[in-house]
């Protein structure tokens, strides 16, 4: 199930991601705060490159929760051009007037959070400003 369509595509989505060890929660969201697509979806690359290249062109930001294993769904976004954000969890006042968190809410939260431009972020070892340890490469950041 894709969610809605035909209106929604030619306006500017947010995916939030709820990363776990073996799925995850993928929510994508319009600029109204519209769900666009909820969908949990084993940890495999090519399964989530197939579920989120329908929604590609919209797409302004896939925040991916920072946990011990995001390396690989980052790593691989960005190896297919998504414009990947690493989401700094411990900053995010993530359940302030949520009645019930679960990875549903946790993931669209990502997604309105990076929508208001008010997401915490952290930076992957890309990132890494020059002469600070690279953990992908073992060498000096970039």
């Amino acid at each position: 199930m894709l969610g809605e369509r035909g209106p929604n595509m030619n306006k500017t989505l947010f995916c939030g991601v709820d990363l776990h060890s073996n799925n995850a929660m993928y929510v994508i969201t319009d600029q109204e705060d519209r769900c666009v697509l909820k969908k949990r979806l084993p940890n495999q690359l090519p399964v989530v490159l197939e579920s989120l290249e329908p929604f590609r062109p919209q797409l302004k930001v896939v925040a991916v929760e920072s946990t011990y294993n995001w390396y690989w769904l980052v790593y691989g976004l960005m190896d297919h051009e998504y414009p990947v954000i690493l989401a700094h969890p411990s900053a995010i006042d993530q359940y302030d007037g949520i009645k019930e968190a679960d990875d549903l809410t946790d993931a669209a939260f990502l997604a309105r959070l990076a929508r208001l431009d008010i997401l915490p972020t952290g930076y992957t070892d890309l990132e890494v400003p020059y002469g600070e340890p690279n953990v992908r490469f073992g060498t000096p950041g970039p």
